[in-house]
């Protein structure tokens, strides 16, 4: 800014903060200006002021707030001093001189008090609490709860809900500093909810109430509030008996937040709130909205899983009731003539909000409570729905068998026969709606009940959908049978399709020749679904097939037909892959021009073509492979694009009235964080997710021949290793690292990386694996973080040796972070199963939830082989400082698969690091020989293997351990059930333990009789690997003439050449250097053997081993 402009703006400030309070006002209103000229200039003066003076600017905008007339000014200047007392960037509190804060604080808390206009004391009321928040702790505000106390004690209804306002915010803040007033606060609520008058003060007591029992971490501080459960409920009958529902709504919205947040505080009173609530929802004279809140209230209480787990399964009747009041939500349907018209928009014409409740939450019931608390209703309370007259009835049961299948799909496995009888009879009901239904239940159910329904019911379900697909009077009820083909067959075998494909392929022909664009949509997703799922037993209709798909393809160029030329392009994509190269190539070129054309038009942003084309070019990469290099520069740039895109987003303060409006955007998802809502435009997302996964199949199927877009693609995907919007786009992100790795890898070592050399596979790893690195602890799910930990060791194996030893240092501190935040989740899953009403069903979810734990820590076992394989001795100091968090994981209290894993993690330090490893057998071998007869069959293999281990590298510090190592071994390897297809496993690597001893602690046992023993559990055929190692070990012993492996007088040859004979002729036994061995020892002994020993040891074999030996001899 030049020297004169600064020189005006001051003069201008100078006269906006002087005497003359207009000038002051002027600038206030200029901020709140629809021209922008006006505005920006008002900004910019004000944000001087805010920096060269903020004592005068805070004391003008005081006064403005308590003086002036004008509202807009004052709502203006509250909301600008609760920017200013932010503690953000603009936090000016600090800077103020102790008379204008004293000042400050004075002035609001009369304002509140002379305030007239309700919406600016909420925005007071924000101010104060926004400040409070930052100096009450302190004691830098100590009038305030007086104040506050003294305004509820008042006999003015406004002063009283200012106070709650202000006491809702403070707990949500600060609630520490009010818990010393727990006794004042517990007399203030109740004397207020019990005999105010006024809904509002009511309202803002029930708020400020709710919000302090989140505050309190003491269950007996909560409990101090279980007498003001009945008042709270009163507020809400109350504003219901006197005909105000839209209090009743709101108070409903704050006692659903507390069943959210503290739903065993409502635990003691539960059948009377539960009880209440049905009643409101039962009641079909208040308006809808009141009786989905009450609706909400319960489901919200039987999702609190983690808080109250087990708890709503003990109010069966109240599980009862609920269900009734939603199967006659979905009553509430009409048959609208424009759902029969079947175009494809209309397909929920007719359905009221209640309906679409009611579904919603028989989903939301069913996975929150499980099949054993839901299916007993439903079977009381369907028959009834399906023996009524009314299509409605019939209808509404089939919608909720299909709603409830995914949360009871346990239970319903097991009563196949009757739900799949109640829907497939519904088949011929005379109604359309009815058997769109029906064909909607079996599509359901073919989802969250396979692939037990396809196994078992293929013979009744394919023949009914077949069926459905001929009624040509009801075009949308063809449409929705083909799509569920497609949910079949996704779960479904080619074995178990293969008969029906005729049938079912030519039918799907005549109906994408219909003349209505939903039915031809439908065929083509089905024709897609089954041809993926038949792979290449789908090539002899390929020749019927592809030339309508081409056509639909090539001639659907209209507006109104994008959806179904972009559905062509999916099933021809998916049909190309599944016959396979030879059988697509030709038609591929041609489908391929056609892609190319429509890239290089300009398409429009809402076009679904897009998101399809993207996914059809990485099929035909797919089927194609290296010959579809020549199309990357045509593909690559919309798909970075697309990959690039960033997301819409809009935020507003969570309180604001302008809400994002969702219904006029069916494509916006909302979430409120803290304080503020955000709105994201989901297609977007998707469309970003479809491409980052397709960047993924390409490096995947392109290898080196992809290194040509890394340096485009790495700075696209790695930030959003941590995007939190969406995870598919993590997921994505995070499967994709390794490929970019691997792709310059191969590059460099084939001479394909354009004359980059290692360097360049160094710079890459150095960008990929820090970035992982850095995303593992910050990522929320489970499940992706067990992705990362495995695309991290991925990494690690195709770029280990180039780490440096800080890179080592920091995997090391994120994989003690990963421990500790695993431990502590199950430590808290542990403190859920203490809950009073913890049940089995709760159990099996915890159950589940553990397995994913065990995931992470299996991942993270991974990663420490990789890297004691990659970087041996020198990884040892690392290996110490992790001790103290695997220790642990050896012991009894553990759960099998963390025993196992922290065996498997000392058995890679002991092959890896052999003598430098020796120092720690004293701490780790006691523990490996108990788990050598541990009752889990994958402790037993790993801690045997251990064991062999050590025999082999351990030389002395083993020895003395020799005795009790035979001892444990011959437990495990006399077990009657020892070669069950569990335990072999263990079994073979016992086996091979006890070889290892033979051969290098001979001196320490007694050879003449182990030795043979060791024969005598020859050969070993589950364990592959360890077939190799112990049948070379074998051989090099009949090569030395073993005294004792041969026996007296070779009393043992005939049982060797056995054990040759079976080796030779199983699968994968030996290495081909040993077999050739073993064929060369075999023809020695032929030599030298006499012929009547050889004659007896031949006719002990098999006749096919006898073949198979002549006939490898003789060769």
């Amino acid at each position: 800014m030049d020297p004169q402009s600064a020189q005006l703006q001051q003069a201008q400030l100078a006269m906006a903060l002087g005497p003359d309070p207009s000038h002051f006002e002027t600038l206030i209103s200029h901020l709140m200006s629809s021209s922008n000229e006006l505005r920006s200039q008002a900004e910019s003066l004000f944000n001087l002021a805010k920096q060269t003076d903020p004592n005068s600017l805070s004391l003008k905008l005081a006064h403005l707030l308590h003086g002036c007339p004008h509202v807009e000014l004052r709502a203006m200047s509250a909301i600008l001093l609760r920017k200013l007392l932010t503690r953000d960037d603009s936090y000016i509190y600090p800077r103020l001189t102790p008379h204008t804060q004293s000042s400050l604080k004075s002035i609001l808390l009369t304002s509140i008090q002379r305030e007239e206009a309700k919406t600016i004391t909420k925005k007071l009321c924000d101010t104060v609490s926004e400040l409070a928040s930052g100096i009450l702790p302190d004691n830098g505000w100590p009038e305030l709860l007086p104040f506050m106390f003294q305004c509820v004690s008042s006999d003015a209804p406004k002063l009283q809900e200012a106070a709650f306002l202000i006491f809702a915010q403070l707990a949500q803040y600060i609630g520490d500093s009010l818990t010393p007033y727990i006794k004042e606060l517990h007399g203030v609520f109740l004397q207020c909810l019990s005999s105010s008058k006024n809904p509002d003060v009511k309202i803002a007591a029930l708020n400020a109430v709710i919000n302090f029992i989140q505050c309190l971490s003491n269950s007996s501080d909560r409990d101090r509030f279980q007498d003001l459960l009945p008042v709270m409920m009163h507020t809400l009958t109350e504003a219901l008996n006197n005909g105000n529902e839209a209090t009743a709504q709101e108070a409903l919205e704050l006692l659903i937040e507390l069943a959210g947040t503290e739903p065993r505080f409502l635990r003691r009173q539960l059948v009377e709130v539960v009880g209440s609530m049905l009643q409101i929802a039962e009641a079909e004279s208040l308006e809808e909205g009141t009786r989905h809140l009450a609706i909400e209230f319960v489901i919200t209480l039987a999702e609190a899983r983690e808080r109250a787990p087990g708890m709503m399964r003990k109010l069966p009747q109240f599980i009862s009731r609920l269900f009734a009041i939603l199967m006659k939500m979905l009553l509430d349907i009409e048959d609208d003539p424009i759902w029969h018209s079947a175009e494809s928009e209309d397909e929920d014409a007719g359905e009221s909000s209640n309906y679409s409740v009611g579904q919603e939450c028989l989903d939301r019931l069913s996975i929150s409570l499980g099949g054993n608390t839901i299916i007993p209703v439903a079977s009381e309370q369907l028959p009834a729905y399906l023996a009524a007259p009314e299509w409605e009835k019939h209808h509404a049961a089939l919608i909720a068998i299909a709603q409830i299948a995914e949360g009871c799909s346990k239970v319903m496995i097991k009563n196949l026969e009757r739900v799949v009888s109640m829907v497939l009879s519904s088949f011929q009901d005379p109604h359309p709606r009815v058997r769109w239904a029906a064909i909607n239940a079996v599509g359901q159910l073919s989802t969250d009940l396979g692939p037990d329904l396809q196994e078992q019911y293929h013979q009744q379900v394919l023949p009914a959908l077949a069926g459905a697909m001929d009624d040509f009077q009801n075009p949308r009820v063809q449409a929705h049978a083909a799509s569920a083909i497609l949910n079949f067959s996704e779960n479904c075998t080619a074995a178990i399709l293969m008969p029906y494909l005729d049938g079912i392929v030519s039918k799907l022909l005549v109906l994408l020749q219909n003349g209505k664009q939903m039915v031809q949509e439908g065929a083509l997703t089905a024709l897609a679904s089954v041809a993926d799922s038949s792979q290449e037993q789908f090539q002899k209709y390929y020749d019927a097939v592809m030339p309508y798909l081409k056509n639909i393809l090539v001639n659907a160029t209209d507006k109104s037909n994008r959806m179904l030329r972009a559905k062509a392009m999916e099933c021809i994509s998916l049909v190309g892959m599944a016959v396979g190269k030879e059988k697509f190539r030709d038609d591929a070129i041609q489908v391929m021009d056609v892609l190319m054309a429509l890239q290089r038009s300009q398409l429009e942003t809402d076009d679904p073509t897009t998101s399809y084309m993207l996914q059809a070019w990485a099929r035909l990469c797919k089927c194609l492979g290296q010959d579809f290099l020549p199309y990357m520069k045509v593909v690559m740039p919309p798909l970075l694009q697309s990959a690039q895109l960033k997301p819409d987003v809009t935020i507003t303060s969570a309180d604001s009235d302008n809400d994002i409006d969702e219904s006029d955007d069916e494509g916006m998802e909302t979430i409120t964080l803290g304080d503020k809502r955000i709105g994201i435009k989901t297609s977007v997302l998707e469309e970003k997710a479809t491409a980052c996964n397709m960047l993924c199949c390409y490096a995947d199927e392109l290898k080196e021949g992809f290194f040509p877009w890394i340096e485009q693609v790495a700075p696209t995907l790695v930030p959003l290793l941590k995007f939190y919007f969406h995870e598919d786009v993590r997921k994505a992100a995070v499967s994709a690292m390794p490929e970019l790795l691997r792709s310059a890898k191969l590059a460099v070592e084939r001479g394909l990386a354009q004359g980059h050399n290692e360097t360049y596979v160094k710079q890459l790893s150095d960008y990929i694996i820090p970035a992982l690195v850095e995303a593992i602890p910050k990522e929320p799910d489970t499940e992706i973080c067990a992705s990362m930990l495995d695309a991290l060791n991925e990494c690690l194996q195709i770029s280990g040796p180039l780490l440096d030893e800080n890179q080592v240092r920091s995997i090391v501190k994120e994989i003690k972070q990963v421990i500790t935040a695993s431990s502590s989740r199950k430590r808290e899953r542990a403190e859920r199963a203490k809950a009073e009403d913890f049940d089995a069903e709760e159990g099996e979810l915890l159950k589940e939830e553990n397995e994913a734990e065990e995931e992470v820590f299996e991942q993270v076992g991974e990663i420490l082989g990789t890297m004691v394989k990659t970087f041996k001795a020198s990884f040892l100091p690392f290996f110490d400082e992790l001790s103290s968090y695997l220790t642990p994981m050896w012991g009894k209290d553990k759960t099998a698969e963390e025993r196992r894993i922290a065996i498997c993690i000392f058995d890679d330090v002991a092959e890896q690091c052999r003598e430098t490893a020796l120092k720690y057998y004293d701490t780790y071998l006691p523990f490996l020989l108990e788990a050598c007869n541990d009752e889990n069959p994958d402790v037993r293999q790993a801690a045997v293997y251990g064991l062999g281990v050590c025999a082999e590298f351990g030389s002395s510090v083993f020895k003395p351990l020799v005795g009790e190592a035979l001892s444990r071994l011959n437990v495990v390897i006399r077990d009657p059930n020892a070669l069950q297809p569990d335990n072999v496993m263990a079994y073979d690597n016992a086996v091979s333990a006890l070889g290892k001893i033979c051969q290098y602690h001979r001196d320490s046992i007694d050879s003449s009789q182990v030795v043979p023993a060791w024969l005598n559990c020859l050969p070993i055929k589950g364990d592959v690997i360890e077939a190799k190692v112990v049948h070379d070990m074998l051989c090099s012993m009949v090569e030395r003439s073993d005294r004792e492996l041969l026996g007296p007088n070779n009393q043992y040859l005939p049982k060797i050449i056995t054990v040759f004979a079976e080796v030779l002729c199983g699968k994968d036994l030996a290495t081909e250097q040993t077999a050739n061995r073993m064929i060369s020892l075999l023809r020695q002994l032929q030599q030298t053997l006499p012929p009547s020993a050889l004659a007896s040891t031949w006719s002990s074999l098999q006749p096919q081993q006898q073949l198979a030996l002549q006939s490898i001899l003789s060769s």
